[in-house]
């Protein structure tokens, strides 16, 4: 595939670090193999664009999802690139021993030094037979704290047992939530993923500050990084098309509870008023438009949050497109 024509400087903004969040979509007409292929080939586009960070995510057994194994793929990931830190966004600790999550990433950054980082959720599976399949009953209790605390403690040297290979330097650990996990993020003094509705709730200011608080109390330096899609275009209309696969399959999830494969979809396609509802919803809270319109409501989501990072998790079904997009916001660092 030819790459897109619009390509930004590589110098990063002083102030906010751009970096993109890969799901490994799969799309209609595409054995799931592709979608890793092009997870790691679109790694290899936001390097040259300067991205500072490229994760990858885990789900399990979704049809539109091809990435099951963060720590995998990231390997595949790092191995083709030269500079971008890679990452997990995330890695589900409900999922998995700590322990086996601190060999894996221990692992990773032996082979690829000073480029790992370990982003870690508390999500359950989407359904209950992926739960049960996965071992995990969702009346389980909430042990992410608890497990948080495990898996820092093997990856700093500080656990009854020593994980392997033994760290020779500090791995960054972020916490990925959608609001409570704000609390437990400062409590252990770790920088936070923000993402969801949470973002457009009259509370977050409150949120954030508790946080902030929160992690200043144990001695270290607060950071947000704030996750949400963001598609750039030549127009809002022209953004908006590229938004409505990733709103059609949320919508499809909804009603049918299978999330699809990425597929082209018409404005004018036929939805039921559910469907429409959800469709609408989320192009809404997708940040998308020309450069001008995009910059201006990042920079009014970045006074709001007063974010050090923003993680674009951007999917659309044409790939051009998506590079495109992912030029034109790579361009943004140099007015944000």
């Amino acid at each position: 595939m030819a790459a897109p024509r619009t390509v930004f400087s590589q110098v990063m903004s002083p102030h906010v670090r751009f970096s993109l969040l890969d799901r490994s979509r799969t799309r209609a007409g595409e054995p799931d193999s592709a979608a890793l292929r092009n997870t790691v080939e679109r790694a290899q586009w936001a390097e040259r664009l300067g991205y500072h960070r490229f994760w990858v995510a885990e789900h399990h057994a979704v049809p539109g999802i091809a990435s099951g194994s963060p720590p995998v793929l990231m390997a595949a990931v790092a191995a083709r690139t030269e500079r971008i830190r890679v990452g997990s966004g995330g890695v589900m600790l409900p999922n998995h021993q700590p322990l086996v999550v601190a060999e894996q990433f221990a692992m990773l950054e032996a082979l690829f030094p000073g480029r790992i980082d370990l982003g870690v959720g508390r999500s359950l599976g989407f359904t209950g037979p992926v739960r049960r399949a996965l071992r995990r009953d969702a009346d389980a209790p909430d042990t992410f704290g608890d497990d948080l605390a495990e898996l820092r403690a093997y990856l700093d040297g500080r656990a009854p047992v020593t994980a392997r290979p033994r760290l020779e330097g500090p791995l960054p650990v972020f916490v990925l939530a959608t609001g409570r996990g704000l609390a437990v993020a400062g409590d252990a003094g770790l920088p936070v993923v923000l993402g969801g509705p949470v973002l457009d709730s009259p509370e977050l200011g409150a949120l954030l500050d508790d946080y902030r608080a929160r992690a200043t109390a144990t001695g270290a330096q607060p950071s947000v990084v704030v996750s949400l899609d963001v598609l750039v275009a030549d127009s809002v209309d022209a953004a908006r098309e590229l938004a409505l696969p990733e709103a059609w399959a949320l919508a499809a999830a909804r009603t049918t509870g299978l999330f699809p494969a990425l597929e082209p979809v018409e404005e004018d396609r036929p939805m039921s008023a559910r469907q429409a509802a959800v469709v609408a919803d989320a192009v809404g809270r997708t940040v998308h438009g020309d450069a001008s319109t995009v910059q201006a409501e990042l920079d009014d989501l970045l006074a709001r949050t007063g974010a050090d990072e923003l993680l674009a998790s951007t999917s659309t079904f044409d790939r051009e497109a998506l590079q495109e997009s992912d030029a034109r916001l790579a361009g943004l660092l140099q007015t944000l």
